[in-house]
């Protein structure tokens, strides 16, 4: 297979992607020797939703947390990739398809309300799904279409679920971000971008997943601390998405790709230990990382509210 590559762009990526290698390939994780040590939990009893649940980092949590016992209700587009999943857990839990396309946001409140209707809270929400999109698309909503899945579908989906009392005090929220939001600051007129010839598919991917780590301090300064907010990156993962929008990258660095098992090890050993919020800071491997690597990337300080004040609006219904 040939793959037609942007040098400019390449050499770009490759000095940020270098940098990290240490730390995000799957040599950083195997240098911890974390799959020498499983997470050891029992999640017996739970209730588990996990959003992008039918492929890569998701699948993975699924498979885990309903094989140590959770009831999970796994959400995706794919009824048949869900029954797939549901099939394959062995164990005392179990796996609830939920089909539902969480780029629209008429569908992520018809989730919410089911969900609510079901009267059983949450313990752990894994709001996991994802995407990087080099060519510009908008959903029938008229959102730009990644930015209304990595960040508008998560914001909603947890303020509904916090609104009909699905999560509930003692619930845990991981938010599963990207490294790649290490390259920018938060830069609220750039997360929607609605001209196509402005739209970078990598740059907004990560300009959503530095908004993530906002949004998680706020909901832990808001809700916190009965309900506990997380949010952590996996590390860089051989997955579906990564084949498919990032071709020339995994060219690059496929021997040093980490498992989606490697990927999901710190959301499962988040919910087993359940350490206390933190002010600042991003799990990676078990272990709370700086946010920031660079003063470039700081934010004056109100965009977090901000941020919080346009996503209600984006969100808002007539």
């Amino acid at each position: 297979m040939v793959y037609h590559l942007d040098m400019g762009r390449l050499l770009t990526g490759l000095r940020f992607y270098t940098t990290f290698a240490p730390k995000f390939s799957r040599k950083g994780f195997e240098r911890l020797k974390l799959d020498q040590r499983p997470v050891d939990a029992d999640f017996g009893g739970q209730e588990w939703l996990v959003t992008g649940a039918s492929g890569g980092i998701g699948r993975e949590i699924v498979l885990q947390a309903g094989q140590r016992g959770a009831r999970v209700a796994a959400v995706a587009r794919s009824e048949r990739q869900l029954a797939s999943l549901a099939a394959e857990v062995e164990g005392r839990g179990s796996v609830e398809p939920v089909v539902a396309d969480l780029a629209m946001m008429r569908e992520v409140r018809s989730t919410a309300q089911a969900l609510s209707a079901r009267k059983r809270p949450v313990d752990v929400l894994v709001n996991n799904v994802g995407v990087l999109l080099n060519s510009y698309s908008t959903t029938a909503e008229g959102f730009e279409t990644s930015f209304a899945t990595n960040l508008l579908n998560h914001y909603l989906l947890t303020e509904l679920l916090l609104e009909h009392h699905v999560l509930v005090p003692g619930s845990l929220v991981i938010n599963m971000s990207s490294g790649g939001m290490y390259s920018t600051p938060l830069l609220l007129e750039e997360l929607h971008v609605t001209v196509p010839e402005r739209h970078d598919g990598v740059m907004a991917y990560a300009r959503h997943k530095r908004a993530q780590v906002e949004l998680t301090h706020h909901w832990n300064d808001t809700y916190g601390p009965a309900v506990l907010f997380h949010v952590m990156h996996p590390g860089w993962v051989d997955t579906e998405g990564v084949r498919t929008s990032l071709p020339a990258f995994r060219l690059l660095f496929r021997p040093l790709l980490r498992t989606p098992a490697q990927g999901a090890d710190t959301a499962l050993w988040l919910a087993a230990v359940r350490p206390p919020a933190a002010p600042e800071g991003i799990w990676l491997d078990r272990a709370l990382q700086p946010e920031h690597v660079s003063q470039s990337t700081h934010s004056d300080p109100g965009a977090r509210a901000q941020l919080v004040d346009a996503l209600q609006d984006w969100t808002a219904t007539e």
